[in-house]
């Protein structure tokens, strides 16, 4: 129970630390404004990066030590976020429509099936790892982990509806995670975009100004968001909900034999001197 505490602990310090690192810039008094993007967080970008890598590497040491079989978990998202940073080189080198990628399908479905912490870990890492891969490193990368990991950690939250259908193993499991996509595949272009949107130069009907109040700050987002990422990011919406009623039901059953057999064996107690076997 102890080490769960300080597991939840750390990821809920380490999302704290995100939501800041998006929202600073609008409480600051002035900023440096460009026409590029990669001016954005030049300076922090490689502060937060270094931070969030190395509390990734904290979480997976505290869940190797806090539970007996945790590191076949480690191992088991080793393997899965190598062949999500495979599918992100597959989609750099061929580029799919809009915003379609392809990697949020396992990032979601991990963390529906082993729980918010590993598809926290899942999103974080598969984007590190795909962008080293792909040579895709930015100052935006920090803030793609934090929401790619946002993405996995909330997952979860999809069982309930599951849980009061009764829908486990059937399709409208399948099609409530499409729902889930699809309504990511949203909200992470409008989570991303703030990332840059306070150090934008454009039309004052769609930028940030330093001392506009919050609603006109809401409006001017989201006429910005409505002009420039709604399509694009209707593309990766779409490319999940397809992944997901394509090959959602099948990833589901493997995912769910490996957690069975990762999942804690409890030891028969025997008369005194017998050897200890497992019960599954």
């Amino acid at each position: 129970m102890k080490d769960r505490a300080l597991s939840i602990l750390i990821y809920g310090l380490t999302s704290a630390i995100g939501v800041l690192a998006f929202l600073y810039p609008f409480w600051l008094p002035a900023l440096p404004q460009s026409a590029l993007q990669t001016q954005a967080h030049a300076a922090d970008a490689p502060l937060m990066l270094s931070a969030l890598v190395g509390v990734c590497f904290v979480v997976l040491l505290a869940e190797v030590q806090g539970e007996s079989v945790s590191a076949k978990f480690v191992a088991l998202l080793g393997i899965l976020v190598a062949i999500n940073a495979v599918l992100r080189f597959a989609e750099v080198a061929i580029p799919g429509p809009g915003g379609f990628s392809p990697i949020f399908f396992l990032i979601i479905l991990t963390g529906y099936i082993f729980g918010g912490r590993f598809g926290f870990l899942m999103g974080a890492l598969t984007l590190l790892v795909s962008a080293l891969i792909t040579g895709t490193v930015g100052p935006w990368l920090p803030y793609q982990m934090f929401t790619a990991g946002w993405v996995g950690m909330t997952a979860p939250l999809a069982r309930p509806l599951v849980q009061l259908f009764r829908a486990e193993g059937a399709w409208l499991e399948t099609a409530v995670l499409a729902v889930f996509g699809g309504w990511w595949g949203l909200v992470y272009g409008a989570i991303m975009n703030v990332w840059f949107w306070p150090f934008a130069m454009g039309p004052a009907s769609q930028y940030w100004q330093p001392g506009i109040t919050v609603w006109d700050a809401v409006q001017r987002y989201a006429l910005f968001y409505v002009t420039t990422s709604l399509v694009w990011d209707a593309m990766r919406a779409a490319g999940n909900i397809l992944l997901m009623v394509a090959l959602g039901a099948a990833t589901l059953r493997a995912l769910r034999r490996f957690q069975r057999r990762f999942t804690f064996v409890q030891m028969e107690i025997l008369p005194e001197g017998a050897p200890s076997l497992p019960v599954k």
